[in-house]
């Protein structure tokens, strides 16, 4: 039985978050918390709340224990991106991106 979370269209880049999921990745809930509590990166605050939600789904809904959960799976999918325009000299403007993404994470009993 697994219980999964998702949260969607958080404004970060995909790539950044990506960067925070591998750490976790097959580790228990208690030692992946431990390990987004010590990184200085934003997207481990983003995947520590989504994680934490995966384990309250998880003895919420299906009544597992906490003590015995480990992430199964980790992914961050790219979400919708709003278009934006920055100003430059000569009255010009050049366009960018404000990236969003779809963040899940899957825990599941040992």
């Amino acid at each position: 039985m697994e219980a999964k979370a998702v949260a969607r269209q958080v404004r970060i880049s995909p790539l950044k978050v990506r960067q925070v999921l591998p750490l976790i990745r097959g580790k228990s809930v208690d030692q992946a918390m431990l390990i987004l509590r010590y990184n200085p990166k934003k997207a481990a605050k983003i995947v520590a709340k989504v994680l934490q939600s995966a384990v309250a789904n998880a003895e919420h809904n299906f009544g597992m224990d906490t003590e015995k959960l480990s992430v199964v799976s980790a992914f961050a999918d790219q979400g919708p991106s709003m278009k934006r325009w920055r100003p430059v000299s000569m009255g010009r403007a050049h366009p960018y991106k404000h990236r969003t993404t779809h963040v899940t994470i899957t825990v599941a009993e040992k």
